[in-house]
């Protein structure tokens, strides 16, 4: 059997950077003194005149880029998830989402997976907090090609724009080129039984946990949900009523990120159906390998087959 292709989002973030900076004299790239790592720095090679380190000062930066969004320039400002939502956070509410200023957020070192970094930098909190923000939109690609495609559209949207990213090389599973449109979820398997609605690199751990249970004759449904806001109410609510079971997974606490937004629309909606999640359950993470703590904190394809089992006992 081939094996297969693995790719951190982080280093599509980084080629399509080049990319875009070779189509573009507007992009501007900043980074907080980590462009090794958020690969910010193959931009930095190709375009040194646009790119400027603001230092560990992750705070100064974002109101730098938003200067700069405000001169009608297209900012990429990018830290670690921990730095850019965390201390940046009143920078970003204030100076670039206030106004609705053209500034990229792009937030490498996402969630569990960061690995032997440990609890201080493992975000798991970073959708939660940036979902409240108004105007703000959150994208989270589930592979390299998604994420060169949502850097992209990022780059393309006329405003602010938080872009999760991780560390880890994950599988790719979407084709080069693959069609991205922000506020759309995409449907990555069929089924009639129960929905798994999936973002990041736990969508890769859905489809898996999909084809698992139907040899046990469970029919899972997949959606990718590439964008957490906008949410893509029709697609959560046509599911809803067609196999009348939701499991969410994300690499985030289950509290403030993609299960509290999807059931906010089934609550809203008036007609909720049972519901369980997948996620961080509230807690810090710890340091070690990003797949032996994926293993341990549930965020894997067995994880979700079970959860996926316990809400078919509740319909």
């Amino acid at each position: 059997m081939a094996e297969v292709k693995r790719v951190a989002t982080r280093d599509a973030y980084g080629a399509t950077l080049v990319e875009l900076g070779n189509q573009r004299t507007d992009i501007v790239v900043m980074d907080a003194d980590l462009a090794a790592a958020t690969k910010t720095g193959m931009f930095k090679k190709a375009h040194p005149d646009r790119f400027f380190n603001a230092g560990i000062a992750e705070g100064n930066m974002i109101s730098v880029a938003a200067g700069l969004a405000a001169a009608g320039k297209t900012v990429f400002a990018s830290s670690f998830a921990m730095f850019a939502a965390g201390r940046a956070f009143e920078q970003i509410r204030n100076s670039v989402a206030y106004p609705g200023l053209n500034v990229k957020i792009a937030a490498s070192h996402a969630g569990i997976s960061v690995g032997e970094d440990g609890a201080t930098h493992q975000c798991c909190e970073d959708i939660g907090i940036m979902r409240t923000i108004p105007g703000m939109v959150i994208l989270n690609p589930a592979d390299g090609p998604e994420a060169a495609a949502a850097v992209r559209a990022a780059a393309d949207y006329k405003g602010p724009v938080y872009l999760r990213l991780g560390r880890l090389a994950v599988p790719v599973f979407n084709e080069e080129n693959v069609e991205f449109t922000i506020g759309k979820g995409q449907e990555m398997v069929a089924g009639t039984d129960v929905t798994i609605i999936a973002t990041g690199l736990l969508v890769n751990e859905a489809v898996i946990a999909a084809e698992a249970l139907k040899a046990e004759g469970i029919s899972a449904r997949v959606i990718n949900m590439a964008t957490i806001k906008p949410m893509d109410k029709d697609i959560i609510l046509k599911a809803a009523a067609e196999t009348g079971a939701i499991v969410t997974a994300e690499e985030h606490n289950i509290i403030g990120g993609l299960g509290s937004a999807v059931a906010e629309v089934l609550c809203e909606s008036g007609k909720p159906v049972p519901m369980l999640r997948v996620g961080v359950e509230d807690t810090f993470g710890r340091s070690g390998p990003a797949l032996e703590l994926l293993e341990i904190y549930g965020l894997t394809a067995p994880h979700i087959a079970e959860k996926v089992k316990a809400v078919l006992a509740l319909k």
